[in-house]
């Protein structure tokens, strides 16, 4: 055998073992991307909570219960001490305004949604198909199930009123007869009499039909007539409740009301609930309020949950002691002892809408979240686990977070309707709003340098603080009418003194060494702008997300936009990073369709959307030290992480040849 003949079979050798070897390494990192949490597939760890429009207990097994939350679509917990796990599976709509459970056979129960009608599992919530045949109005925000024909079912409508289905959900008919106002928030079924049912409406008080279908207003008394929430007090039925923005008002006649309000400090009220073996019980969830309770037809004492909005109400059937209440962002709360203590009960509730996002840039693994009414999250683990940070944050629905980059510890906080908020040890905040006059807040922008320097974007244009929030001034000049929200900033980071705006109908503004803004659309075909994100190293390389139009890249500062969009499949962008080490990587959230990465400039994008469940992506955060590791904050889903490790590895062991 000749030695050109040797080498040729020994590369031949060290090829298959390259080839080997990679494949091996590929499958081994395959698979560890399934187990190890966030290598490439999203993983979400919180925050846990979330807000909670619909709570429902099995009635035959009480230990078990469903939760409806706000984009996170059912969730259920199965030893009534939380641990929660997500059952969404075939349920499209996941904004979940109803719940209810069939009182013969538990395993089935009905969801009703915002936007995507009546969903039905009759696999205690294993699967769920839409039920919406002649159901024309499918903003469905209240349920109620005939307890002796549970086959019979009404939904209340925004809308469209009151539908009634006889076989299940299959078909709807509506019910309308004399129902003037056809906003139904409310439902309720006298239980011994169920063809006598209550309509709670928005502004047009409380109706009642006897025969499922005809209506008659039934307010004598009852001064206000948004109502939220209806109860019957089981013995005797003829006695019924109403939630409303005034308080609760109580009728014994099915007619006639009088408000009992005594005691009731917070009188927008959201839930009922009557405890089923002392009816002279009433529970009430109130916003802002908490829970309230009332005793043998005294005053109303505050039973917890203090400053908390409480949209939803549920007492084990069993043991009445027992009681949950669904919050506005802070998830599920339990009580063992009727109301009078309270622990959140929300292990595996990742439910949380989350709004902003903020890396701390001397140690990325702590990041802050910003959520719908549930304030600000803080973890210290890169995600692993959240905790709320909100002492003298008053306003608990943040929209904006900025992190001062020389002095970390120090926070912003951009709300809706309570301005900004500032912290200087992460986690205890103070009220900045001296000369803000518009208190909406969509946006935050520190200059690098000085960091004292703050901008906001908010409902009513743009305003500058000089001295780190203390004191606001607007500067609106060039801003028009119709650009008034700005809804995202951005600072160059070579010239801080160039600014840009985008609005909301007005494009993208722009703003030099404190001159006026000027519109910057050349190209721009959507002028809606959401998000905007500007290159590190060449400044005059930014990107606009819009609303339907997706991504525009502009490459002279605002000069000209051109379109990006290939591969891009949801044009409603509300979130932009761009790599800080490789500025051509970039990432876009998009309000349906999760987490986009282009790797050239926004040229080509393909979806990064493996373990990603919530795909309505409202923020974007890059670990500025390991820029391969990317959060996403979603629509009801909490926080997302991702590591990004290359799928396989080819070790090579070259050939020496003497």
């Amino acid at each position: 055998m000749t030695m050109k003949r040797i080498f040729t079979m020994l590369r031949t050798t060290t090829l298959r073992i390259v080839l080997l070897i990679g494949l091996l390494t590929f499958l081994i990192t395959s698979q560890a991307g399934t187990v190890s949490a966030g290598t490439n597939v999203w993983k979400s760890n919180g925050p846990e909570g979330g807000v909670i429009y619909a709570l429902a207990i099995d009635p035959t097994t009480p230990s078990t219960l469903y939760a409806g939350t706000w984009g996170g679509g059912v969730f259920k917990s199965t030893n009534g001490d939380g641990n929660w796990s997500a059952v969404n599976s075939g349920l499209t709509s996941t904004n979940v305004r109803a719940l209810a459970i069939n009182p013969t056979t538990p395993s089935t129960l009905y969801a009703g949604t915002s936007g995507g009608g009546v969903f039905k599992s009759t696999n205690g919530g294993g699967d769920w198909s839409a039920e919406n045949s002649n159901l024309t109005s499918t903003n469905v925000y209240a349920l109620a199930i005939d307890p002796t024909t549970p086959s019979t079912l009404y939904a209340g409508t925004y809308y469209g009123g009151v539908f009634m289905s006889t076989n299940g959900g299959e078909a709807w008919s509506a019910v309308n007869t004399g129902l003037t106002n056809l906003n139904v928030s409310a439902l309720a079924i006298d239980p011994a009499t169920p063809s006598t049912l209550y309509a709670g409406t928005d502004g047009g008080g409380v109706f009642t039909s006897t025969n499922g279908g005809a209506w008659s207003a039934v307010n004598t008394g009852l001064t206000s007539t948004t109502v939220y929430t209806l109860a019957i007090d089981p013995t005797p039925p003829s006695t019924l409740y109403a939630g409303t923005d005034g308080g609760v008002f109580m009728s014994t006649n099915g007619g006639a009301w009088s408000a009992v309000n005594s005691g009731l400090t917070s009188t927008n009220v959201r839930a009922l609930a009557i405890d089923p073996t002392t009816p002279s019980r009433l529970y009430a969830g109130t916003r802002y309020g908490g829970v309230f309770k009332r005793t043998d037809g005294g005053n109303w004492s505050n039973s917890g949950l203090t400053s908390t909005t409480v949209y939803a109400l549920a007492i084990n059937p069993t043991t009445p002691s027992t009681l949950y209440a669904g919050t506005g962002g802070g998830g599920v709360f339990k009580s063992t002892d009727g109301g009078g203590a309270w622990g959140a009960v929300n292990s595996g509730l990742t439910s949380t809408d989350v709004r902003a996002l903020a890396i701390n840039p001397t140690t990325p693994s702590t990041l802050y979240a910003g959520t719908y009414y549930g304030g600000v999250f803080k973890s210290t683990n890169g995600g692993g686990a959240w905790s709320a940070v909100n002492t003298g944050l008053n306003n608990t629905d943040v929209q904006a977070l900025a992190i001062d980059p020389t002095t970390p510890s120090t926070l912003y906080a951009g709300t809706d309707g309570g301005g900004v908020f500032t912290s200087t040890n992460g986690g205890a905040w103070r009220e900045v709003n001296s000369g803000l006059t518009s208190t909406t807040v969509y946006a935050l922008a520190i200059d690098p340098t000085p960091p004292s320097t703050l901008y906001a974007g908010t409902s009513g244009g743009a305003f500058k603080s000089t001295n780190g929030g203390e004191n606001w001034s607007a500067f609106n000049s060039g801003l028009t009418n119709t650009s008034n929200d700005v809804y995202a900033l951005a600072i160059d980071p070579t010239t801080p003194s160039t600014l840009y705006a985008g609005t909301s109908g007005g494009g993208v503004f722009k703003r030099m060494d404190g001159s006026g803004w000027s519109a910057v659309n050349s190209g721009l075909t959507s002028t809606t702008v959401y998000a905007l994100a500007i290159n590190p190293t060449t400044p005059g390389t930014l990107y606009a997300g819009t609303w339907g139009g997706g991504v525009f890249k502009s490459t002279d500062g605002g000069g000209a936009w051109g379109a990006v969009n290939t591969g891009l499949t949801s044009t409603t962008v509300s979130a932009l990073a761009i790599d800080p080490t490789t500025p051509s990587t970039l990432y876009a959230g998009t309000s349906s369709g999760g987490v986009f990465k282009s790797t050239n400039g926004g040229e080509a994008w393909s979806a990064v959307i493996s373990g990603l469940t919530s795909t309505d992506v409202s923020a974007l955060a890059i670990d500025p030290v390991t820029p391969s590791t990317l959060y996403a904050g979603t629509w009801g889903g909490g926080v997302f992480t991702i590591q990004q490790i290359p799928a396989y590895h080819i070790i090579y062991f070259p050939l020496i040849e003497k």
